[in-house]
């Protein structure tokens, strides 16, 4: 498996675990009646990385790939 392949469901869990956690967070601060953390873009952060990846896999299974034999 090439290293694009390999990063996209890491990257996907990674980000569904840390929004997840950011969002457990803001519950948690929200039932305490104390104050939220800080949101952070994570959903957008990791639909960002994955599509990224998703482009470089793309190019690498489509250009690269074939011209090296692999």
């Amino acid at each position: 498996m090439c290293v694009f392949c390999a990063a996209i469901p890491v990257a996907a869990a990674t980000g569904a675990k840390l929004n997840a956690k950011q969002i457990e967070a803001r519950r948690s601060a929200a039932a305490d009646g104390s104050q939220p953390p800080a949101e952070r873009p994570i959903a957008r952060l990791t639909l960002g990385a994955v599509g990224l990846l998703l482009v470089g896999s793309l190019v690498y299974h489509t250009l690269l790939a074939p011209i090296w034999r692999i």
